[in-house]
């Protein structure tokens, strides 16, 4: 089995590209998704760890909306999250992988790849990389983002640039969705080769 990430710094379109992935038969666990079961599952050490925050909503349940405009802003704050987080979505990736052993790929979605330090769980990455204009735009219509919190958005990841020379696939998503489709289905028919060879 092949474990394979799908990084890309927000906007660029990772989501896309794991549908198409899925859509082809291939199993992919979305990082995110796993991360939204993890503030379910750790609500009270999370609210615990923030006892003195407004984190929550009426209802008493963790608002990702409030939690995030906090941990944004503070790296101290934003470092105690993860320490709770981090390690349960990892776990739940290693879940992932021994559920499908039988799959010759497997594809994990996670957008926080390299800043989490997790790229040593997989074999092989792949970069959705958009140009920072593009995602930029993207936040504002999509997010309703104003112009100064989308930049700030796209300046607290570490670069595409950088993330391209640690990635093994780079897939660009700055046409249009039938050019991106494209693209992965050519990688996907180049590791199906490259699986078959080895």
């Amino acid at each position: 089995m092949i474990k394979i990430a799908i990084t890309g710094n927000i906007a660029s379109g990772k989501s896309t590209v794991q549908k198409i992935i899925e859509e082809h038969g291939y199993s992919v666990l979305d990082a995110d998704v796993a991360g939204h079961e993890v503030l379910d599952e750790e609500q009270q050490t999370i609210i615990s760890a923030f006892y003195n925050e407004d984190i929550c909503t009426n209802g008493g349940k963790i608002s990702r909306e409030k939690l995030g405009k906090i941990v944004f802003n503070d790296a101290k704050k934003k470092k105690t999250l993860e320490q709770i987080v981090h390690p349960k979505i990892e776990e739940k990736i290693i879940d992932f992988f021994n559920n499908n052993t039988d799959e010759n790929f497997v594809f994990v979605g996670i957008p926080l790849l390299f800043e989490t330090g997790m790229q040593n769980l997989f074999d092989k990455i792949i970069l959705v990389y958009t140009n920072d204009e593009i995602r930029e735009k993207r936040l504002i219509e999509r997010n309703n983002y104003t112009e100064e919190y989308a930049k700030s958005r796209l300046n607290c990841q570490r670069s595409q640039d950088e993330k391209k020379y640690l990635s093994d696939y780079i897939i660009y998503n700055n046409g249009k969705f039938e050019d991106l489709e494209k693209s992965v289905e050519e990688l996907l028919s180049k590791l199906g080769k490259g699986n078959e060879s080895a």
